[in-house]
């Protein structure tokens, strides 16, 4: 549905989404007015949803990350509609996916350390229901971490 120029837009703009649209017009070789309409057509198609800051972990203490996988006791509609919900809430986690396999779910937690994973196990991680078993993998340190798309 996106051209070239919208792709090209695009990748831009996951780079820096604070360009100024003067800014994007000139490395597109468009007008300002069309950046900006190509800009809102993305939003309303919703190719583009939503705009962020991405934070450095390390400077606000959230920088030891773990890998938790987790199966349910049972994998009825109530269940996992329930952990998916009560999951969904706690804010050390970050990412939240439904999986096949030997897991049910992986979660990526990050907090500050590994006393503070702890914590976050004992007292909100496993006091949520439906949980049969966990398994934690940690991070050594990361390769590759990125939020851009490549089109």
């Amino acid at each position: 549905m996106q051209d070239s120029t919208d792709q090209k837009l695009l990748a831009l703009l996951q780079e820096d989404s604070k360009k100024t649209n003067k800014e994007l017009a000139g490395k597109l070789g468009l007008s300002v007015t069309a950046v900006y309409e190509r800009i809102k057509k993305l939003e309303r198609l919703g190719v583009i949803y939503k705009y962020v800051a991405l934070v450095k972990p390390e400077k606000v203490e959230r920088s030891f990350t773990a890998f938790c996988q987790i199966k349910l006791v049972q994998h009825t509609k109530k269940n996992v509609t329930g952990f998916e919900s009560q999951v969904a809430k706690l804010t050390e986690v970050l990412e939240v996916f439904h999986v096949s396999g030997e897991y049910d779910y992986i979660l990526k937690v990050m907090v500050k350390d590994m006393e503070a994973y702890r914590e976050f196990m004992l007292n909100k991680l496993t006091a949520l229901e439906h949980i049969g078993s966990t398994q934690s993998t940690f991070v050594i340190s990361p390769v590759k971490n990125t939020t851009a798309l490549s089109l």
